[in-house]
């Protein structure tokens, strides 16, 4: 009776330790694309020309590969009604953390309120920034949508 009880014991260790092993040869889940938070309101008085009836705000790291390209086609952006800046996280990295923007090159495109009303974060063509701000300026001109624009 006392090896029935050992080799039942020897069983359920065996079966345990089994188990243990092949939850651990699992394989890992695939990883989740990750949706890089997007401040939805800025406050103007924090950009320059807080007066101007549009904000472009981009984003960037000199570590960023991408950002080069995107302040060359976010600065001809600028006129008398469109403010532009650019944020670089080297020299103004309170600027990144008080919106917590994680990601960059990110490009913001708010209203004279602050309410961030179009968003592209990473690389961006010239032809989806400037649709985005005809639209932010006339929402009638709404251009097809772009796989890389964020309407809030």
């Amino acid at each position: 009776m006392s090896r029935l009880i050992l080799m039942l014991v020897v069983l359920v260790l065996a079966a345990g330790v089994a188990y243990v092993l092949r939850r651990r040869q699992r394989p890992q889940a695939p990883t989740q694309p990750r949706a890089w938070p997007v401040p939805m309101q800025l406050d103007r008085d924090d950009f320059v020309r807080p007066d101007a009836p549009f904000l472009v705000v981009v984003f960037t790291s000199e570590a960023c590969g991408n950002c080069e390209r995107v302040v060359s086609k976010t600065a001809l952006l600028a006129t008398k009604d469109v403010a532009y800046e650019q944020v670089p996280y080297q020299s103004d990295k309170a600027r990144h953390e008080r919106y917590g923007v994680e990601a960059v090159p990110m490009v913001l495109i708010a209203d004279a309120h602050g309410v961030v009303q179009k968003s592209f974060v990473g690389d961006v063509t010239a032809i989806d920034l400037w649709g985005a701000v005809a639209t932010v300026r006339d929402p009638s001109s709404e251009p097809a949508p772009s796989d890389h624009s964020h309407d809030h």
